[in-house]
C-alpha cells in the first residue's frame, strides 16, 4: 500500500482514558467518544483543504464494547467519498486494553464534513482559504 491509499485507514488521534471520562459504572461516556470522533473526523476533512470544516452529520454509529479507564483509544479514519465542498469520513474506533494491551475495536462512525467560508457558507474545498479564515 501507498501513504495515499484511499483504502487505509490512518490513526489520526490517540488518547488515555482517565477517570472523569468515566460513568457511574466505570465505563467510558459515549459522549467522550463522539467528541473524539467528531475531532478525527475534522483533522481528515483539513487533508483535503485548509478551510474551517464543520460537522453537517454523523450517521451510522455503532458502540461495540465498552471502553475503560487506562485504555489507549486510538481514532483510525479514511475519506470515502468527496464532492464539491463535502467530504465523507469513516472513522474506527479501536482500545489498546490497558490491563493486557489487547486491541478492541470499540465504536465505528462515518461523518459528512463540509468546508466553509468566514461566514459559514459552503465553498468548495479545492479553493483557496477564503479572507478571515485560519491559515
Amino acid at each position: 500500500m501507498t501513504r495515499d491509499d484511499p483504502n487505509r485507514f490512518r490513526t489520526t488521534l490517540r488518547s488515555l482514558m482517565m477517570p472523569a471520562d468515566t460513568n457511574h459504572q466505570g465505563t467510558v461516556f459515549g459522549g467522550v467518544i463522539l467528541s473524539s470522533i467528531d475531532q478525527a473526523g475534522y483533522l481528515e476533512a483539513r487533508r483535503h483543504g485548509m478551510h474551517r470544516w464543520v460537522t453537517a452529520s454523523m450517521d451510522g454509529v455503532h458502540f461495540l464494547a465498552p471502553v475503560f479507564t487506562g485504555d489507549v483509544v486510538s481514532f483510525r479514519t479514511r475519506t470515502v467519498e468527496t464532492g464539491r465542498s463535502s467530504v465523507t469520513v469513516e472513522v474506527l474506533v479501536e482500545a489498546e486494553r490497558h490491563a493486557t494491551g489487547d486491541l478492541v475495536k470499540v465504536t465505528e462512525a462515518r461523518l459528512a464534513m463540509v468546508s466553509v467560508n468566514a461566514a459559514g457558507r459552503a465553498i468548495a474545498f479545492d479553493s483557496p482559504p477564503s479572507q478571515g479564515d485560519p491559515s
